[in-house]
């Protein structure tokens, strides 16, 4: 799978998808505050007028919003711009009962139902098109060139350290040496990878095991490890590549290096109802410098876990006294648009 298939890229939004449901009800609510404005005589009754309209607008909001996302596959197979008809077809015929409904509870003119027809049907359409304009900016080709920049940006910082070590060991221990040189050519295959392709939670895992041999090469007995991986989290989940890698060459340079005695790096993956979740943590130092120097790669894990899953995906950071924590949550069912 790649980001092509990737709901971001798709031009009809993807309904289940969180970050479109907050534009969605955001946009919404945005033009109702409007037109609550432009309504009220004066704004101390603004607040009493957007009340009105939100009891109107709220309840069919949210039923499009859930038809939508059950029926966003079936959707997805159709033409743009016959599943575009059908998703303003739909505004349109929940806005018909909802409002006529209202109107039989609370006896209204028969024009203000079409009003709110009419209203309901063009919200839609300027946020089919604000989505469709998205897409454009956001598609395929702009996106694997800006995965592309991104992954070309990480590069040469693992593979510039993991070559100085297999430097180090040519002369004093070739056969280690040797074994460095098979972890690198691991390293430099995982590098070339197509970025805009997922690859499975066990390659990811495979290759940081590589990259945690070399560096225990060059650091030795000062790089522990401790791998804790939850017995439920599925190996052949696809994820981001080198997700893991820049994180612990910075809980190796950041963490361990500084400490005259080395320290352990914790790697914790496990599922939390729907999301996997990642943990890499290790010692902190109090170097700025080194508090510093970990943006450059969490910046650029950021973008790319906004450009494959908008706002499904996140990185937070804790950083104490006595450790330092990167922590990834990924949505756990893989979409298959």
């Amino acid at each position: 799978m790649s980001i092509r298939q990737f709901p971001a890229t798709h031009p009809l939004p993807d309904w289940r998808n969180f970050g479109i449901m907050l534009r969605v009800l955001l946009g919404v609510n945005l033009l109702a505050l409007t037109a609550a404005l432009l309504r009220a005589p004066d704004l101390a009754m603004w607040p009493h007028y957007f009340l009105e309209l939100a009891a109107i607008v709220e309840p069919l909001l949210l039923a499009v919003l859930g038809l939508l996302a059950l029926a966003r596959d079936g959707l997805w197979r159709l033409p743009l711009r016959l599943a575009q008809a059908a998703v303003l077809l739909l505004a349109g015929v929940l806005a018909f009962a909802l409002y006529g409904y209202w109107g039989w509870l609370l006896p209204n003119d028969a024009g203000s139902l079409w009003r709110a027809v009419v209203l309901a049907m063009t919200v839609a359409a300027l946020l089919l098109f604000y989505f469709e304009l998205r897409s454009s900016a956001f598609s395929p080709s702009q996106a694997e060139a800006r995965l592309a920049a991104l992954n070309a940006r990480i590069r040469p910082h693992f593979l510039f350290n993991s070559l100085n070590t297999v430097l180090s060991l040519i002369r004093a221990r070739p056969q280690q040496a040797e074994e460095a040189l098979e972890s690198l050519s691991d390293l430099f295959r995982a590098a070339m990878r197509d970025p805009g392709a997922l690859v499975s939670l066990d390659e990811e895992i495979e290759l940081a095991e590589r990259y945690l041999e070399l560096e225990h090469l060059r650091l030795g007995e000062r790089l522990a490890v401790d791998w804790q991986i939850a017995a439920d989290v599925r190996r052949d989940l696809r994820i981001p590549p080198l997700m893991l890698q820049p994180l612990l060459e910075n809980a190796v340079y950041h963490g361990i290096e500084p400490m005259a005695g080395g320290g352990t790096v914790r790697v914790a993956i496990s599922r939390r109802n729907e999301e996997l979740c990642i943990v890499i943590g290790n010692p902190a130092d109090a170097s700025p410098a080194h508090v510093d120097g970990n943006r450059m790669a969490l910046g650029n894990i950021r973008e790319r876990l906004a450009l494959y899953y908008d706002l499904e995906a996140r990185l937070d950071i804790e950083h104490g006294p006595a450790t330092h924590e990167v922590r990834i949550i990924l949505p756990w069912r893989q979409k298959n648009p």
